[in-house]
């Protein structure tokens, strides 16, 4: 392997976490690089977190400016062998020792003097945790090694994916999406459901832009989501409608199991309308009657419960395929956390009876539907989420949780996440509440968060051994027709609006005549 440097002594290192080297080939160290060196721990592995860049000739400021007063570029450079003195110290972190096959932590500092050579791929591969069946998400900054992900590893215990906006998190869903749908039923397959908000991934349905995956995907528009009637409980009537007192549910109880009854020996299914209707010509007591119809009236307005389940989520929810729940028609934030309150419970029942396979949920801007430090009538879909996030993890149901503001994300379900794929986020609120909420992130992790590209970022925790920098791969799959400009948007309005007047006059003259 190619030396990049030596080890040198300075006041604070090196330690059993850092180290430091004069860099003797400055055209290949580079910040975000792996790089080992021999141990009394076996073969040491560290990770270059900055370089600094120094000449002697440079370090006085006032003989700088002395110089500069005559024009030093065509004196001092010339008269003084300057470039002969600059030199670059890379500043490196010790992530652990590798030896004889084993993975152990550092007991010993290297010694000074130790010559300092370029990582080895097979050790990279090895002492990060990558598999070559793995999950193919993109390669490691400075060096041409893909990372592959084990399964279990990402999603069993759960993947936060966050990111502020336009920096890629979508992108990367799309990503982990079609690793998934490429997988051999041999190597284990999950069923993949996401909470769309915007339509942003129903274009893995499209057969003329994705033909590779498009027979894998079924998109179930939110208009189309509905709840049988018979399925409503006192219990899932008080999530729905919180404000509902414990009276109020007490008596609808006995009505509601009444209709139930009712229709079950008629061998018919019932209706919201039947339910409201049982409710008007029962008797209970006036004053809890018209607020239970009240309830009831304001539930039925949202037009979310049918006679029958949409989708059948036992045909919809298959090992391979990807089911859209694509929310991007529905305005009503208190309508869609209904929807996605009633889809994850249900999912998760059935994946405890056995009835579904193991599945991942990936719900886009999660802090939508769990949000931090909001009242439950604003949060009606937080409490489900939260329980899949804390067992979810015992019967095979995975959530991937994706936001881009983690600081408004329940810290109960983001803290069950043992693995966090983490883009550029500039907004500190949200990188302390990801440090606080992230237990193998440090400072100087998160301060490198701050600088991320698009399409980069940090992945930590249960998916890999130690904190890796990567660049997220190319997609394959294509998205549906990028966004209008506002310079055409803006023109296509005047255009439609002079049209529009054209018409009126043209219409009050024909009034006239």
């Amino acid at each position: 392997m190619q030396e990049y440097g030596t080890v040198i002594a300075t006041q604070e290192t090196p330690t059993t976490t850092r180290f430091s080297f004069v860099i003797s080939d400055p055209s290949i160290v580079r910040k975000g690089r792996y790089v080992q060196l021999k141990g009394e721990d076996g073969l040491l592995v560290g990770f270059v977190r900055d370089i600094v860049r120094s000449n002697r000739y440079f370090e006085h400021a006032e003989s700088i400016s002395e110089y500069e007063k005559n024009d030093y570029q065509s004196t001092f450079l010339e008269h003084f062998p300057a470039g002969e003195w600059e030199f670059a110290v890379a500043d490196c972190h010790v992530l652990g020792a590798y030896d004889g096959g084993t993975l152990k932590r550092v007991a010993y500092p290297p010694a000074p003097g130790t010559k300092v050579q370029g990582c080895e791929d097979s050790v990279l591969i090895k002492f990060l945790g990558f598999e070559e069946q793995g999950l193919r998400v993109g390669k490691l900054f400075q060096h041409n090694v893909e990372v592959k992900l084990n399964l279990t590893k990402l999603f069993q215990k759960h993947l936060a994916l966050l990111a502020q906006s336009g920096a890629g998190k979508s992108y990367s869903a799309a990503v982990l999406i079609e690793e998934l749908l490429s997988r051999q039923k041999d190597q284990g397959r999950l069923a993949i459901a996401v909470i769309d908000m915007h339509g942003e991934y129903a274009c893995f349905a499209d057969r003329r832009r994705n033909p590779d995956f498009a027979n894998q995907v079924e998109v179930v528009p939110g208009d189309k989501i509905k709840i049988a009637a018979r399925r409503l409980t006192t219990q899932l009537l008080g999530e729905f409608l919180p404000d509902m007192s414990p009276a109020q549910l007490r008596d609808l109880a006995p009505v509601l199991k009444k209709v139930r009854k009712d229709y079950k020996e008629k061998e018919e299914a019932f209706s919201m309308k039947d339910l409201i209707q049982a409710v008007s010509a029962s008797e209970i007591r006036d004053n809890s009657k018209q607020a239970l119809l009240a309830w009831l009236s304001e539930l039925s307005s949202y037009r979310i419960v049918g006679v029958h389940d949409a989708p059948h989520l036992k045909r919809s929810l298959k090992p391979g395929k990807l089911l859209v729940f694509d929310f991007s028609s529905i305005i009503n934030m208190k309508k869609k956390q209904m929807l996605v309150a009633y889809l994850c419970r249900k999912m998760f029942n059935l994946r405890r009876q056995g009835e579904l396979p193991p599945y991942l949920l990936l719900v886009e801007e999660a802090h939508n539907f769990a949000p931090e430090k909001v009242e439950r009538r604003s949060a009606i879909s937080r409490s489900v989420i939260e329980t899949v996030a804390r067992e979810g993890r015992k019967f095979g149901a995975s959530l991937c949780l994706v936001s881009q503001r983690p600081v408004k994300l329940s810290t109960t379900a983001l803290s069950q996440c043992n693995s966090f794929l983490i883009m550029r986020v500039t907004n500190p609120y949200d990188l302390k509440h990801i440090e606080e909420s992230c237990e193998n992130i440090d400072s100087a992790t998160t301060g490198q968060i701050t600088t991320l590209k698009t399409g980069e970022g940090v992945l930590i925790g249960e998916a890999v051994s130690y904190p890796v920098f990567l660049k997220v791969r190319e997609r394959k799959s294509q998205k549906a027709a990028g966004g209008t400009s506002l310079e055409e948007l803006s023109k296509a309005f005047e255009e439609e609006e002079k049209i529009s007047e054209a018409v009126s006059e043209a219409e009050a003259g024909e009034a006239f005549l």
